[in-house]
């Protein structure tokens, strides 16, 4: 009989659904032939929905239902699926040529298309390409934040790059391209970081604010960012946020990046993007929001852009830049994997600076108890 391992689903609570964290065992993995069985030590409680490819029908994350079944009757996460894992190198499969990596190795995976859930104690990855070895000054739950977030604001911000210097090139000398971060949550925290450090010889001219979605965001970042900061306070009228919202960045701004895009974010940025300006977001749910807000935004000539989640070559520069101390990586809280409810509420409420991180005991843990 297969060995059972312990596995985490973490759903989109809905009216029906009151508990949205069940914990169960499934069957440990096989290992790929090309490939490698990952012993998960930490994994980030992340954005990516469960399938990109299925993504196209999803109209906004606020539209997220329960996704489809895992385990039996228990229904798989549609929105947390574990997307950064960190672990060790538990087995390589038989097929696997010359490769540095070795069992025991400490390693990150990269999200890529057919990902398995990672709230698993193991899971097996098809092939070796897609491991990228954790230096020995960097820790498993700092390596965890990589993979998805931190790799997709480091591809915003190579996005981002063209446009802001399009916007200082037709402003001259002393112009200053105005930036307005939708969020303070990690992926802002991430990509304020990267920002830092590949624009640190025009961070006069590049003028970033960022809108708070609720009131805990503002000491996050006041304390973390330490950039121009605007409320978005739902009790005002949009008329008033988007005048807000203007008057904090010193009028129109030129690029809007909102990683969790939802109709009413997109229709208020659009009002606050001068003509010509660009708002980026995530290509994972901007296909229904791109058609329905698309002839609204050409009337200004305003783009609006979906940006991937970046490719193998980015997290392995990421990881380079992280465990060198040239990107400072944002502060995370780690929770067992049998606390993962408490996860979910204490990121509900805001409670939490930066990510939370879930971690699975190592062996020798799980033999004591």
């Amino acid at each position: 009989m297969a060995r059972l391992v312990k596995q985490v689903s973490i759903e989109s609570p809905t009216h029906k659904l009151k508990e949205c964290i069940f914990n169960f065992e499934t069957p440990m993995p096989d290992t790929p032939p090309a490939g490698a069985r990952v012993k998960v030590r930490n994994a980030g409680v992340c954005y990516r929905l469960r399938s990109a490819s299925s993504s196209s029908s999803i109209k906004s994350v606020e539209a997220l239902h329960c996704g489809s079944p895992l385990h039996h009757s228990v229904r798989d996460t549609s929105l947390f699926p574990g997307y950064e894992v960190a672990g060790t190198v538990d087995a390589l499969g038989e097929e696997v040529g010359e490769t540095d990596l070795q069992l025991e190795d400490r390693v990150i995976v990269y999200p890529y298309e057919g990902h398995p859930p990672g709230y698993a104690e193991y899971i097996a990855v098809p092939e070796v390409q897609y491991l990228i070895k954790v230096p020995d000054n960097m820790s498993l739950s700092t390596a965890a934040m990589l993979p998805s977030g931190a790799l997709w604001a480091m591809n915003t911000v190579f996005h981002a790059h063209q446009h802001v210097e399009k916007v200082l090139a037709e402003k001259g000398e002393t112009g200053q391209c105005k930036l307005l971060l939708v969020g303070t949550g990690g992926l802002a925290l991430w990509a304020m970081r990267i920002a830092r450090f590949y624009w640190p010889e025009k961070r006069e001219r590049i003028n970033i604010n960022v809108a708070c979605l609720r009131d805990e965001g503002i000491s996050i970042a006041q304390e973390y960012l330490k950039v121009n900061v605007v409320q978005w306070n739902e009790d005002l009228y949009e008329e008033q946020l988007v005048e807000r919202t203007k008057d904090a960045c010193g009028g129109p701004v030129d690029i809007v990046i909102d990683f969790s895009a939802t109709s009413r974010s997109i229709r208020r940025a659009l009002k606050c993007l001068a003509p010509g300006g660009v708002m980026l977001m995530s290509s994972e749910h901007a296909e229904g929001l791109i058609n329905r807000f698309g002839p609204v935004a050409e009337k200004e000539n305003h783009q609006l852009i979906p940006i991937e989640f970046g490719t193998l070559n980015q997290l392995r520069n990421l990881v380079h830049l992280v465990s060198n101390g040239e990107i400072e990586p944002p502060p995370h809280t780690i929770f067992s994997a049998d606390r993962a409810n408490e996860a979910l509420a204490k990121i509900g409420r805001g409670l939490i600076p930066g990510r939370a991180i879930l971690e699975f005991p190592e062996d020798d843990e799980e033999s004591e108890e």
